[in-house]
């Protein structure tokens, strides 16, 4: 017979985010762009920071807003207001900077507002329908369906292209030296 500490141990996750005897589990950092509520794997977020002011960079791609000082670590900051819908996002006191790895590179993304830590089952989640909502679905994973609202689930590799990635460093990289 197991004790329960047993059963816990059976129970932990293990490196792949499955729950062993259970579902598979997502555990994502959810937060609104526009009227849209969004969610991105957790693993990939860095850190979530209140606004600051941003140091705008000349002839950088136009959905980035510019690039701030993290712990001396110049970091490229895009507005997902822009890139999503192409209106800039307003600035509130609940605009949050969400910091990422991407393909090996740091960069922050400009939400209206960062909701929760969620974890759900993969199994409420549905493949992307052709139009969803005002996002490119290239961008889409899935789609969560929730009790109350649903979530779209972005891929921040397909969003955020090796290639795209690396030209926003270049253009954000004459700062940091």
């Amino acid at each position: 017979m197991q004790t329960i500490s047993e059963s816990t141990k059976t129970m932990q996750e293990d490196h792949h985010g499955k729950t062993k005897g259970d579902k598979e589990q997502l555990q994502l950092v959810t937060f609104e762009v526009g009227h849209e509520e969004f969610g991105v794997d957790i693993l990939l977020v860095q850190e979530i920071n209140r606004m600051m002011e941003l140091t705008r960079v000349p002839q950088s791609p136009p959905d980035v807003e510019g690039v701030i000082n993290l712990r001396g670590r110049i970091t490229p900051v895009i507005d997902l207001g822009k890139r999503f819908m192409e209106k800039e996002t307003e600035r509130t006191n609940e605009s949050r900077i969400i910091v990422v790895e991407i393909h090996g590179r740091i960069l922050g993304f400009i939400v209206d507002r960062v909701h929760e830590v969620l974890r759900i089952d993969s199994s409420v989640v549905d493949p992307p329908p052709e139009m969803v909502c005002s996002v490119d679905g290239d961008y889409i994973q899935g789609v969560g369906k929730l009790e109350d609202r649903l979530l779209i689930l972005l891929d921040l590799d397909r969003m955020f292209s090796r290639s795209a990635v690396e030209e926003i460093e270049h253009s954000t990289s004459s700062l940091s030296s």
